[in-house]
């Protein structure tokens, strides 16, 4: 840590970095963990880390909003530069510690050794694979195919290959691709805000150091962390007038995760902002893609099999808003003894993505001077109405609004839909029962009291007070 870092850095530095630690430290037995250590959740360990993990998530949450003041104050604001070395600080605990947050990871080593091993992960579960990868695997997915493009999917591989199927090797390198993915977002993030107008050091308060960004991306390794690099970086490259290379790298995003996508639009409008008719740059931009996924898919022989498992999200085990609210339907037409009650759920479904679609098409009419914003948004709606809703999805928007908010009320909002989120799933990924709620809320209400104490000690010598 420099010498010459402000007091009020430090100690946010120092507060975030005691809060990942203590997340590491009780995601040793309250975190994803591999099945052969699972504990039982009534365990006194598992109730031990489980409250030690909820005391560091509010402790980071606390650090992050304190870095947000200083962000905002006029005099001894950090720059670009010390915030990059605050990610890396508040990071570090996460590194080596266990899943967190999710058992996605398992998920995509098995999907890895499936397509190392020549199966089709478009057409089969996990199950098909078989052996303890798979069992590390959720059992809502086992059966599932994987929603991922050939970019990802061959990633996947390599690492299957490399890792040889040994489990602490194929989680270091999941959590590495992660973090050159995280590295990505925070390296673009400031040259999209300069592009939009907006404030370079803002932006990477909000966009990077986010604790969703640490708890689901770092912690986590979900791939959301390599599409949104790739979208990011594609972005850069079309706002600096390259937009051939702004559009295959878009594509890679999308061959990543397919939300991707919506930024062939923003491409398209730039190209069109820079003189380009607009049949000539949907023209040009669409061939780009369409050669790029042409040349991905054959490099990584996966096959065009991903198109059809697009679907798999769309599950009965997914929560999402359209899905409760398709399942409160069906419970009241069926109380009425209505025959149309098993098309409530998909009825909502359809009218959540009609919903989405006019939605986008509203925001890119209004928005369309600054695409880059209007995306952002568009990747919200995405995330909010969607056939299935986790809260490392909204980072999706979020980043790109982190980049091109037009005020700070709208930074302000998303900052506190973002603090409700990082609470709103157990280490584990599991769902919670009322005693682990308890445990959790414990947790969290001791770090305030914590944080508080620590408050007043601070305030004393200064209002001369006895602390």
């Amino acid at each position: 840590m420099p010498v010459n870092v402000p007091v009020d850095l430090r100690r946010c530095q120092v507060l975030g970095l005691v809060g990942t630690a203590f997340l590491a430290a009780g995601g040793e037995t309250a975190g994803a963990l591999p099945v052969r250590e699972l504990l039982a959740p009534a365990s006194p360990r598992a109730a031990l880390g489980l409250v030690g993990a909820y005391f560091g998530l509010v402790l980071l949450i606390a650090a992050w909003l304190l870095l947000g003041r200083l962000v905002r104050a006029p005099d001894e604001r950090p720059g670009p530069r010390e915030l990059m070395a605050v990610l890396v600080v508040w990071s570090l605990p996460l590194l080596l510690a266990p899943p967190l947050f999710s058992r996605d990871v398992y998920s995509y080593l098995a999907q890895g050794a499936m397509a190392d091993a020549h199966m089709d992960v478009y057409a089969h579960g996990p199950a098909l694979l078989g052996g303890p990868l798979a069992a590390e695997v959720a059992p809502m997915w086992r059966d599932t195919a994987a929603p991922y493009g050939p970019v990802f999917v061959g990633v996947a591989s390599a690492l299957a290959k490399a890792s040889r199927g040994e489990l602490p090797a194929g989680l270091l390198g999941m959590r590495l691709v992660a973090l050159l993915g995280v590295a990505l977002m925070a390296a673009v993030l400031p040259r999209l805000a300069r592009h939009s107008g907006a404030d370079p050091v803002a932006a990477l308060w909000l966009g990077a150091l986010n604790p969703l960004v640490l708890l689901h991306l770092v912690a986590g390794a979900h791939n959301d962390a390599v599409m949104l690099g790739l979208l990011g970086l594609g972005l850069v490259a079309a706002l600096g007038r390259r937009p051939l290379l702004g559009a295959v790298l878009v594509t890679l995003a999308a061959l990543v995760k397919v939300p991707a996508v919506l930024g062939l639009a923003a491409i398209v409008v730039l190209r069109v902002r820079a003189g380009d008719r607009p049949a000539r740059a949907v023209l040009t931009v669409l061939a780009s893609a369409a050669a790029t996924t042409v040349a991905a898919t054959a490099v990584t022989g996966t096959g065009y099999g991903w198109i059809g498992a697009l679907d798999t999200p769309v599950s009965s085990g997914n929560w999402a808003l359209t899905s409760l609210l398709g399942g409160a339907t069906e419970t009241l037409l069926e109380r009425l003894g209505s025959d149309l009650a098993p098309l409530a759920v998909p009825a909502w479904h359809a009218l959540g993505v009609t919903a989405a679609l006019a939605l986008i098409g509203h925001i890119w009419l209004r928005l369309r001077p600054r695409p880059v914003y209007a995306l952002g948004l568009s990747l919200a709606v995405v995330a909010a109405l969607g056939p299935a809703i986790r809260p490392w999805y909204a980072l999706w928007g979020l980043f790109l609004i982190a980049a091109a908010a037009p005020s700070a009320s709208v930074r302000h909002r998303v900052a506190a839909v973002t603090g409700v989120l990082a609470l709103a799933t157990l280490p584990s990924g599991g769902p919670a029962d009322a005693g682990q709620l308890v445990l959790a809320v414990s947790g969290g209400v001791l770090a305030l009291v914590v944080l508080v104490q620590a408050h007043q000690t601070v305030r004393a010598p200064a209002t001369g007070r006895p602390a």
